[in-house]
């Protein structure tokens, strides 16, 4: 076995594999950017290299950096990851160069696998289905277009050397290809480096199911069996498990010997997963086509450790450094149901756009044999522009999937995040959805279930604004007890806080807002809490903090008879004394409005032209002086290399931009100088 290894990545990956090797006594070099100088990966690692600047295209991506840093520290191997350099053919090959043994397939694997088209080819000789398409070399978009044409809408785009969604596009009319691909082309050249792409007949209501593969360098080559990844936004996976629901065992066997041809068609050695797309009638007819081979191991990799029980990063390791494989096909099985959700810094009411900001308070459910949390993020860390949004990876196991769901639920429920808008609550409908839980499952679930996953706008409960007040009153109650302690005198009466007066009942109102309404709780000291008051209902309130087991830290609030548990999370931004009140899985905003500094609420961003998030212009697709229409594009954002187009918010006049295409623009800029009519 390795004595030390180079990870040649990031975050989570990075986390996660530096656990595994130091259970193995394998020591552990990180590498980081400017950006990361103090991250989780680097805190974790035996030792750490610095390997440029912040962008990926300044240190995580290149090559020379990585193997010098492997170099001269000494390390016999070096882990790629998954993203960055885990599938490239270069960076395999320099790392034999230069002595170093490479955790991952062979160069000429890599090579067969990284062009989507070649290796359609491949797989295709090797007698797995296809599913009809284009995967020639041609590139002209006419021709392309016809093609497209020819094979009958929808249709997908993919970029040939693509991964995580990127450089993909669903095209539904012959009138959008046109815009589809010079978009779909923009955002391979900048992610992959090569703007070309595939066309491919799109199925509805198809599932996509990925199979889990390893091989040797003995001529071993076995599956891990099915993990079920139908649910996505923007083609990114979201949720995965396994094993597939509803997996008829003759179909897991037909699937899983197809994934093992395409390993042996190129020579495979490592880890790799093959990927399926299984047409509605699966279940019944067992139909369906390869779409791509991940030469490295998946983001979801956990879940197929749980219901297996084995760790893919050491068998990584062990086949790297020339072991035959741990265990034969007959000695693998399956035990209970796994789901992973990915916990992201994005706002699913805004089409998932990434956020960034910094994790001013960051609890996550507390792990055990059935809950597992891989993470490379720790509170007070800084989600950055330059990288993937990912918070986290929430793992649940239990005995059926039923159980896991239940496990799932809470988890989420249990996950407290402030600082940065995510997608845990959007997590939380996702899992009690119906045509989830009923494993109704497709890559167009959650388009299908809007409805229910982006429900309107509703009024926080009254319990919100009642938790909120008793957290802040019992917050008070004990700076004025710390007080009393310091002033040397703590039993005096006048150190207390308890609202007491002579001859009167002390009474004072605390004021919150959320959205435009304000919410007046009017609070009654009594002898044993508090007596609160809001739109004419009334409630005795009374609270304390919990000191121990799961919900230590967590507030106790009784309300009259009933009892909740909460928890309550203040801080102030954009000059807001916000209050985050997670309640039954719910992370709910409100503002303590201070009576002697009130902020208006308004639209501060004209119009909403402004910069979501830190980027780069890419295109400008408006004419200054040109009249333009409610929603028409005006611009190209390019933000954590995925395409956001900013649109007209009214119908009006484009007066001027403020930035070139090209050019960096900050989080809230303003971008366009806009007139409406009228």
């Amino acid at each position: 076995m390795f004595s030390k290894i180079l990870i040649a990545n990031r975050g989570e990956i990075a986390c996660r594999v530096i656990r595994t090797a130091r259970r193995m006594g394998v020591r552990t070099v990180g590498v980081y950017s400017e950006a990361d100088g103090d991250a989780r990966h680097v805190r974790l690692a035996d030792e750490a290299v610095c390997i440029g600047g912040s962008a990926a295209c300044e240190s995580y991506l290149v090559a020379e950096r990585l193997v010098d840093a492997a170099r001269r520290t000494g390390a016999e191997a070096v882990h790629p990851g998954y993203g960055f350099l885990s599938e490239n053919a270069d960076f395999a090959e320099a790392c034999a160069a230069a002595g170093i043994a490479f955790v991952g397939p062979p160069p000429g694997a890599i090579r067969a696998m990284g062009s989507k088209a070649a290796a359609k080819a491949l797989i295709e000789a090797a007698g797995v289905p296809l599913a009809p398409g284009y995967h020639g070399e041609r590139q002209d978009p006419d021709y392309l277009q016809d093609r497209a044409e020819a094979i009958g809408y929808p249709v997908l785009i993919k970029a040939v050397a693509g991964g995580g969604g990127k450089g993909m596009r669903l095209v539904e009319r012959s009138e959008d290809f046109a815009a589809a691909l010079g978009s779909c082309q923009r955002e391979a050249l900048a992610s992959f480096k090569s703007p070309d792409v595939l066309i491919e007949k799109y199925l509805r209501r198809a599932r996509h199911i990925e199979v889990q593969i390893f091989a040797d360098r003995h001529g071993h080559c076995v599956h891990l069996f099915e993990r079920d990844c139908s649910v996505q936004r923007r083609h990114q996976k979201v949720l995965e498990e396994a094993p597939a629901p509803g997996m008829k065992p003759a179909w897991r066997a037909a699937m899983g010997r197809a994934a093992v041809e395409a390993a042996r068609a190129v020579g495979y050695v490592g880890a790799g997963t093959v990927e399926f797309i299984a047409s509605e009638s699966f279940l019944d007819d067992g139909c369906f086509y390869f779409m791509e081979m991940n030469t490295r191991l998946q983001v979801e990799h956990p879940v197929t450790e749980m219901i297996t029980g084995q760790d893919l990063v050491e068998w990584q390791l062990r086949v790297a450094c020339g072991e035959p494989l741990p265990l034969h096909q007959d000695q693998l099985g399956i035990r209970g149901h796994a789901l992973e959700s990915r916990i992201y810094a994005e706002n699913p009411a805004q089409d998932f756009l990434p956020a960034t900001g910094c994790l001013l308070h960051l609890v996550p459910p507390s792990e055990s044999i059935n809950v597992r949390v891989d993470t490379g993020i720790e509170q007070g860390d800084e989600i950055s522009p330059f990288y993937d949004p990912l918070i986290a990876k929430l793992i649940v196991w239990d005995v059926d999937r039923d159980a896991a769901l239940a496990r799932m639920r809470q988890a989420l429920a249990d996950y407290r995040i402030v600082g940065v808008t995510t997608n845990v609550e959007f997590l939380s409908r996702l899992v009690a959805c119906p045509a989830f839980v009923n494993a109704d499952l497709d890559t167009a679930l959650i388009e299908r279930s809007r409805a229910f996953l982006f429900p309107e706008r509703t009024d926080p409960p009254r319990s919100v604004f009642y938790i909120a007040a008793v957290a802040g009153l019992l917050e008070e109650h004990a700076a004025a007890a710390e007080r009393a302690v310091r002033s040397g005198d703590p039993w005096s009466p006048w150190s207390q806080h308890d609202g007491w007066r002579l001859n009167i009942q002390s009474r004072r109102t605390l004021t919150y807002r959320s959205g435009d309404t304000r919410y007046e709780v009017a609070v009654a000291y009594e002898l044993d809490g508090w007596r609160l008051s809001l739109g004419g209902e009334s409630v005795l309130a009374r609270g304390r903090v919990l000191e121990s087991g799961r919900l230590a830290g967590q507030l106790a609030v009784e309300l009259d008879d009933r009892r909740l548990v909460a928890s309550v999370i203040a801080v102030t931004e954009k000059q807001e004394q916000k209050r985050h009140v997670f309640l039954d899985g719910g992370n709910y905003v409100i503002v303590r409005d201070d009576p002697l500094h009130l902020v208006e609420a308004g639209d501060a961003h004209g119009g909403g032209l402004t910069a979501p998030m830190p980027g780069k212009v890419i295109a400008l697709l408006a004419g200054v002086g040109q009249h333009v229409a409610r929603g028409a594009p005006l611009l190209i954002l390019e933000a954590m290399k995925m395409e956001h187009t900013i649109t007209a918010p009214k119908d009006g006049m484009v007066r001027a931009f403020r930035y070139a295409a090209g050019e960096q623009v900050a989080d809230g800029a303003e971008l366009v100088d806009f007139e409406t009519d009228g």
